[in-house]
């Protein structure tokens, strides 16, 4: 019986905040730390004390409440080796392969270069449950600004090969315009079409679209689907290698 309560909440402009709380000790963890007042009124609301920051990456809408928090409640940040010099309040650098401890929980560290060199994400196996940030979103992956391509299709074929009802949680609200874009790359997958018609309406409702599960993600997002033979013809690629069809849709995703 798991013991882990998840808030996912909205923060600055399109941002998620979440947070991790271990019912059993009463420890609450902050996956990355947008924006402060936000994660202030969440944890006054449910009662939480904050112990943790997780950190994906250094881009500022991601770290910008950290040293706030620190000051506050004393928290322990982890965040990635490869941009520790980039986050403020570092305590313990993990990097891919890592794995530590959040109370019963173990916690998996993913390497996942491509929107930051140093982008990682974090799952908790037993939890069943991925935080991919930027690197994977709902229909979507992030923008590459520093890394390459080839990068994050590997990065994002790393994600997919987690189990299916992985429950993942993205760093933004990207969904619906995700949803249109996807729809000009396999506009003739049905599962698809679905999902695009659920997101306009839970959006028109004011309603989150995430978490999402990596079981949908492969059937739904073209990021997760370069090999797929009808996307493959649509792009006319049918004889290009994974990486390049990612490559061409990622650039198509950018000008859109």
């Amino acid at each position: 019986m798991t013991t882990l309560q998840i808030e996912q909440f909205s923060c600055r402009t399109d941002n998620f905040g979440v947070l991790i709380h271990d019912t059993a000790t009463g420890a609450t963890a902050s996956i990355d730390a947008p924006e402060e007042n936000p994660i202030l009124d969440v944890l006054e609301d449910r009662g939480w004390q904050l112990t943790d920051i997780f950190v994906t990456h250094h881009h500022a809408d991601h770290v910008e409440a950290n040293l706030a928090l620190k000051k506050k409640f004393g928290v322990k940040i982890t965040g990635p080796r490869d941009e520790a010099d980039k986050i403020p309040g570092l305590d313990e650098a993990v990097g891919g392969g890592d794995r530590f401890r959040f109370q019963d929980y173990d916690v998996e560290v993913i390497a996942t270069p491509g929107h930051t060199l140093g982008h990682i994400c974090y799952y908790l196996p037993d939890a069943e449950t991925a935080f991919t940030a930027d690197t994977l979103f709902a229909l979507g992956c992030g923008r590459i600004f520093e890394g390459t391509p080839a990068q994050m299709h590997q990065s994002l074929q790393k994600l997919a090969a987690l189990p299916d009802d992985t429950v993942v949680y993205c760093g933004h609200e990207y969904t619906e315009a995700n949803a249109r874009f996807a729809l000009t790359i396999d506009p003739g997958n049905q599962q698809l079409v679905q999902r695009a018609t659920d997101v306009y309406g839970l959006r028109a409702t004011g309603k989150p679209t995430l978490p999402t599960s990596i079981g949908l993600e492969k059937v739904t997002n073209p990021f997760l689907r370069t090999g797929d033979p009808q996307i493959r013809q649509l792009l006319e690629m049918e004889d290009e290698c994974d990486e390049a069809v990612f490559a061409e849709i990622r650039r198509r995703k950018d000008s859109f």
